[in-house]
């Protein structure tokens, strides 16, 4: 039994490409998928960060800006073999109050958070569409459950991460993809570190309330890990998941069931 399981969990002989890999949650699934013997396609924006991998992991690294369509088509180019595996997790969440908000901030969170993944399973569904492949996109709480304020354009781009991977789910599902999301929630990374840090240091009340107010709502009473999420990852990507398909799986430490 245990070597049927350590041979579903297990990634070795499979490629997997991972976008904002260069902290917290991407930076643990990539960790994670190298552990689980996968080769890996690392993206980031981040130049700096992508030297320590290539130093530390079996990876092919890539800088690119995902915010622009060209960039992701020039770097599918790049790729000699499609990946195994895609997994869909750069993103940004800027505060703005929707009453000010510009066509060009919406345009960049949309690029960022909707467009971009839309395009890179566009690319893996083309390079694998006589293998298939497994597709794991990262939405957030927030799409199903507005909590923050003034997150509109982000609540709206992760919300159209969901609908675009069931849809994918089912459009492709009988032609040997496997399509998921994961809707992280209260994880400890660098950005919601910082987030806190300016509440307290700033005496940003607003901020402070809706932080206590979130941690309130977490069954488990306490945050996560990005070891956390990169495990569930790991799960999805692996044959452990085999029947899994156009799932949402909250990684949320209980938020959405209170």
């Amino acid at each position: 039994m245990k070597g049927k399981l350590h041979t579903s969990i297990s990634l070795s002989g499979k490629s997997a490409l991972i976008t904002g890999c260069g902290k917290g949650i991407g930076k643990a699934m990539a960790d994670t998928f190298s552990d689980a013997g996968a080769k890996l396609i690392l993206i980031d924006k981040d130049n700096s960060a992508l030297e320590n991998f290539k130093k530390t992991q079996n990876a092919v690294t890539h800088s690119v800006d995902i915010s622009n369509e060209k960039e992701i088509r020039a770097l599918w180019e790049k790729i000699d073999e499609a990946p195994n595996i895609i997994v869909n997790n750069a993103g940004i969440y800027p505060f703005e109050d929707f009453l000010q908000l510009s066509a060009e901030d919406l345009e960049k969170t949309l690029a960022i958070n909707l467009k971009s993944i839309i395009w890179m399973c566009q690319e893996f569904v083309k390079r694998r569409k006589k293998k298939g492949g497994v597709i794991i996109n990262v939405s957030s709480i927030e799409a199903i459950l507005p909590f923050k304020e003034d997150l509109i354009p982000y609540s709206v781009s992760k919300s159209g991460v969901i609908a675009l991977t069931r849809s994918l789910a089912r459009d492709y599902g009988r032609r040997g993809f496997r399509a998921n999301v994961i809707l992280p929630g209260a994880i400890k990374t660098p950005g919601t570190k910082k987030l806190r840090k300016d509440a307290v240091s700033k005496l940003r009340f607003k901020l402070l309330r809706t932080g206590y107010d979130f941690s309130e709502r977490l069954a488990m009473g306490r945050w996560g890990e990005p070891e956390e999420v990169a495990h569930v990852a790991l799960f999805l990507a692996s044959d452990l998941s085999s029947y899994v398909q156009g799932a949402l799986i909250p990684v949320d430490g209980g938020f959405l069931s209170m």
